[in-house]
């Protein structure tokens, strides 16, 4: 694993191999901070928590680049925990294992936390450099970006005096982003108090082995829900083998395609038999619907004791029934550009225990009005399965500035360094950058990153051979930052 530090260019490899070694997922981030706070410590730079739970630090600029535009880097100190089943990894106390294959740093069993260790990385090196010119130059790190981008929504207002902002938390070399969705969670609940079961079998049936992906990035690439395709299994193990529904455990993160469900039903012990070949048959379905895309099916049923209680049968018909309708997915392209996703939501989380079912659903879209109506459209649904519906997390989307000067400065330099033009694009996935415009207006912003394949799943790698190339023009950017 230490093998990562050596990669080129070091400055930043070594931090992010600094980083693996700090347990931050999402709501568990005072080890990251105080990391943070004593890396500038050492690097000699002014750095505190403000109130809102983000680090910021701020470098002077180097001799001769005093009256250059602040530059503000900025990217996000959480990490989505998603590990394989068999996996004891604890993301709380535990360092990612991380390993070099070939030209990609992967983890062993769970996600590797390059969305957005790089940014941070990038952002971290960039103020421990000693040959480095640059203007004055402001990092921002914010807390609790992947459960709902709560440190910028309450990063406080006056509290930066940047004039451009490098967002460090895309994830394709080459694709520079100049706008992106906004979002809001919806959660349906609805309690009611389980009946005795009075059937003699029970099992355990389980979906694994989906390749997920993020909600943002990867919901048009065709992929099946974990959520979505235990329902149909469900409501024929109902229909034809007399089960009942006692619990369902689908998905993990608002912002992951969940890739692994697992339900608990009750039914006659002489249908379990029946059941399991409907399983098999369902898991043939799948990898015919998803044929080169899902190639790691696993669907099974194991025996279990009989539970003593289920979920009345009219609430279990209602809340499969509010499964099948949910829209999941795709809801409408950008119309002026029909290959860029414009409104989606993602079956992200199912829980039903003996008391509560509870759904949590990310909305996204880049229109406010089509965000709200696929919201009111959610709540149709649930309504008519008796569920409550409730959002938080609102974000605005970032109106896309495609010929910003910062837009036209990282043109230039990629263009000079690789000799061709970088895409400019807007993105169907969630960025800081909407939230931390709306509190500073003026901020001239542009977005770009390294090659991260499959962030939010245990299959999330970063291309080793990008990071060269991104490093180069981090430098050229600020060097050829204007004055004020």
């Amino acid at each position: 694993m230490e093998e990562i530090k050596n990669l080129k260019p070091e400055i930043i490899w070594h931090n992010f191999y600094a980083l693996t070694q700090v347990p931050r997922p999402s709501g568990h981030l005072d080890a990251i901070r105080q990391f943070l706070l004593d890396f500038a410590k050492q690097v000699g730079v002014e750095a505190f928590e403000d109130p809102a739970g983000n680090i910021v630090m701020r470098q002077s600029a180097t001799p001769g680049m005093e009256n250059r535009k602040t530059v503000l880097l900025q990217g996000h100190m959480d990490m989505v925990p998603q590990k394989v089943p068999e996996s004891t990894h604890n993301f709380e106390t535990d360092p990612i294992d991380a390993y070099v294959d070939g030209d990609w740093v992967k983890a062993k069993g769970t996600t590797l936390g390059a969305d957005d260790g790089m940014g941070v990385a990038t952002a971290m090196a960039v103020l421990e450099s000693k040959d480095l010119k640059h203007g004055p130059i402001e990092v921002l790190i914010t807390r609790d970006e992947e459960t709902g981008m709560y440190g910028a929504n309450d990063l406080p207002e006056g509290e930066l005096k940047a004039d451009i902002l490098l967002n460090l938390d895309s994830e394709l070399w080459g694709k520079f982003t100049v706008g992106s969705a906004g979002g809001v969670d919806v959660t349906a609940e609805l309690d009611y108090k389980a009946e005795a079961n009075v059937l003699d079998g029970a099992v355990k049936v389980t979906l694994k082995g989906l390749r997920g992906g993020h909600s943002g990035l990867e919901i048009n690439a065709g992929r099946a829900n974990a959520n979505k395709e235990m329902a149909r299994l469900v409501r024929r193990a109902i229909a034809e083998a007399g089960a009942r529904l006692v619990s369902w455990n689908g998905g993990s993160m608002r912002n992951a395609i969940p890739f692994q469900a697992e339900v608990v039903l009750a039914l006659p012990k002489k249908n379990i038999g029946a059941l399991s070949e409907m399983v098999s048959h369902q898991k043939q379905l799948i990898e015919e619907e998803f044929k080169g895309i899902e190639k790691d099916v696993r669907f099974f049923v194991e025996e279990v004791a009989a539970p003593a209680t289920r979920v009345p049968e009219e609430i279990q018909d209602n809340l499969i029934d509010a499964i099948y309708a949910c829209h999941n997915g795709v809801l409408r392209m950008v119309p002026a550009y029909p290959d860029v996703v414009e409104t989606s939501s993602n079956l992200a989380i199912i829980e039903i225990d003996d008391h509560q079912a509870k759904f949590k659903i990310l909305v996204r879209s880049s229109r406010e009005d089509m965000k709200a109506y696929m919201v009111e459209q959610l709540e149709s649904c649930f309504s008519m399965a008796g569920m409550k519906t409730t959002t938080s997390g609102d974000y605005g989307g970032w109106d896309p500035v495609p010929e910003s000067p910062i837009v036209g400065l990282v043109k230039k330099v990629y263009r000079e360094q690789n000799g061709k033009d970088p895409v400019i694009q807007a993105d169907h996935a969630g960025l800081e950058c909407s939230v931390i415009l709306s509190k500073y207006p003026g901020l001239d912003i542009v977005s770009f990153g390294p090659t991260i394949y499959s962030p939010h799943t245990t299959s999330e790698r970063c291309q080793i051979s990008s990071i060269p190339p991104y490093w180069e023009l981090v430098k050229e950017v600020l060097a050829e930052i204007p004055e004020k």
